[in-house]
């Protein structure tokens, strides 16, 4: 499915194939899980692995989707405190999937496409960083302000 690079603001990337513009999302399922500590990226993980499960992801879909989500979870522990995962199950255009969003009030990042850049890390961590769920996932989309916080968007549609 071939990307599109729509760079919307200093603060904001969005990177969906063109079908996903033309079609709305139809939401079948939803799981919000507040986001403050370890345990809650347990329960995030945990959430969305039996969401993608029953939607009949691979295995090793499975294992990239709760890597998404343990990856979106922790940034949030580690740079905003506290926020939110939310977990959809999606239909658009014949098609099913997972949606996820990990949002939060924190200090925002001040540049959106270095972050996105493989390599680039402000805690020193070895984690995938908001490159490697890009690459994880089918759609990418981020907005953050600095001084307002942060809101990644991600969805993985079902290989049939």
């Amino acid at each position: 499915m071939p990307v599109e690079n729509e760079p919307k603001s200093a603060g904001r990337l969005v990177e969906t194939s063109p079908a996903s513009l033309e079609n709305r999302e139809k939401v079948i399922d939803e799981t919000v899980v507040e986001i403050k500590n370890d345990l809650d990226i347990i329960a995030a993980r945990q959430k969305g692995r039996a969401l993608a499960g029953a939607l009949e992801f691979s295995p090793s879909e499975l294992t990239l989707i709760a890597t998404t989500i343990s990856e979106l979870a922790r940034n949030i522990v580690l740079y905003a405190k506290r926020g939110e995962v939310t977990l959809r199950w999606i239909e658009r255009g014949g098609l099913r999937g997972i949606m996820v969003r990990a949002s939060d009030r924190g200090p925002g990042i001040e540049d959106v496409h270095r972050v996105l850049q493989g390599g680039y890390s402000t805690s020193r961590s070895l984690g995938l960083g908001l490159s490697g769920v890009k690459r994880l996932m089918d759609e990418f989309e981020i907005d953050s302000k600095p001084g307002s916080g942060t809101r990644v968007t991600v969805r993985k549609w079902v290989k049939r």
